[in-house]
């Protein structure tokens, strides 16, 4: 189905800042359909843009809103096919309505009454990032887990946190939301798919981490139960940083997102996000415990993503693999798949929400991209997170 001459061709086009043409090329060789004569081939090819590229992983909505005549994508969303990207525009999350439009929401639904949730701000050699920090009430004894929330495309730390209700759940823990800003890509994507943004010690690797480090400095944080998750983008900037930084994170939850090192441009990231691939990357640092959500009918990232990921996390011989089937009460079937090391220590759970979209199982309508009728992945992240630790 991949056509190297194509593939070659889209990523002139890019490097050209044509990303309109590069998309309908590739949409066309994933559709399996013949391709058309190159896109002006006249001159040499322009010299790559300095913006980032922008690519949205976007979100299927799929809690309860006013009905709305259905469009082509919500059709094929539907049927089970991919919907088609007419355009950049729509592909890049510019078409997305509901969260641009949407109202903040209440802080009654972002944190819960007896808590603070503040504004801070990290800068470092690779820019400036703002953050969003919860603050339980019993923040003033014994030091408190840590964990880290990326969000999707289009959302704000708010938004995030009243959609995965992670503040409510996490009373004894601290939370921080990185936010990604319009200055760095236009859709508030994290960078996932750039060779630059997969680095250690560069790029938003580097600004995630800081971040971390300096709410662990600031307040009394355990050092050994520091963790990491996020959805979509922010999921694939999650198993970043789990790749990056396995002596920081104890553990990393990625929901319908992409193992690191799965795209290194736009049209592998495009290719990826179709079809699903494996890391591109040589991981030679331990293996951080990790726990998967992926939607069986997500159009947006393909399903196989999450099988990557999870086949990478749990990758020795020597685990034992359980598997259990289970049903939200009026919502969706889900297969969990857990794998555990010879101590019996869980290193990887694959939580296969069946029915689901491209949206937080479990999540609050009050945020989003939710699906409040999966299981609650913040709930089962934050139980698995709190069984590990880093080594002693």
């Amino acid at each position: 189905m991949l056509n190297r001459n194509t593939i070659h061709e889209a990523t002139r086009l890019t490097r050209a800042g044509k990303l309109v043409e590069a998309t309908a090329l590739l949409q066309r060789m994933l559709r399996g359909e013949t391709a058309a004569e190159p896109f002006d081939r006249a001159g040499p090819p322009a010299p790559a843009r300095l913006e980032p590229p922008t690519i949205e992983v976007k979100a299927d909505v799929v809690g309860k809103k006013e009905r709305r005549p259905a469009t082509r994508a919500a059709s094929a969303q539907r049927r089970g096919r991919p919907a088609p990207l007419d355009n950049m525009q729509e592909f890049a999350g510019l078409g997305l309505r509901g969260p641009i439009l949407r109202a903040p929401p209440s802080m009654s639904d972002v944190a819960p009454d007896g808590t603070q949730f503040i504004a801070g701000t990290f800068r470092n050699a690779a820019g400036v990032r703002a953050y969003k920090l919860f603050i339980p009430s019993r923040s003033r004894g014994e030091p408190l887990p840590l964990v880290v929330m990326l969000h999707g495309c289009t959302q704000s730390a708010d938004d995030f946190a009243a959609g995965t209700r992670m503040n409510f759940l996490a009373r004894n823990c601290f939370v921080v939301y990185p936010e990604q800003p319009r200055a760095a890509n236009q859709s508030k994507c994290w960078n996932w798919f750039r060779t630059g943004d997969q680095e250690r010690d560069g790029g938003e690797p580097s600004l995630i981490a800081g971040i971390t480090r300096q709410v662990m400095q600031d307040h009394r944080i355990d050092p050994k139960r520091v963790y990491v998750a996020g959805l979509s983008a922010g999921g694939a900037a999650a198993a970043i940083m789990a790749a990056t930084h396995p002596d920081l994170y104890a553990a990393v939850g990625i929901h319908s997102g992409l193992v690191c090192g799965a795209a290194s441009d736009l049209p592998s990231a495009l290719v990826a996000m179709r079809q699903g691939a494996r890391s591109i990357i040589s991981h030679r640092g331990p293996q951080v415990p990790t726990i998967v959500f992926h939607g069986d009918r997500d159009t947006t990232v393909h399903p196989n993503n999450g099988d990557r990921i999870a086949e990478q996390s749990g990758n020795a011989s020597d685990f034992n693999a359980k598997v259990i089937g289970g049903k939200v009460p009026h919502g969706h079937a889900y297969t969990r798949t857990i794998l555990t090391d010879v101590s019996g220590r869980a290193v990887s759970e694959h939580w296969n929400v069946h029915g689901a979209g491209h949206a937080w199982s479990g999540g609050s309508p009050a945020g989003s991209y939710t699906d409040p009728s999966g299981p609650d992945a913040s709930r089962e992240m934050l139980r698995f997170f709190l069984e590990q630790s880093l080594p002693t």
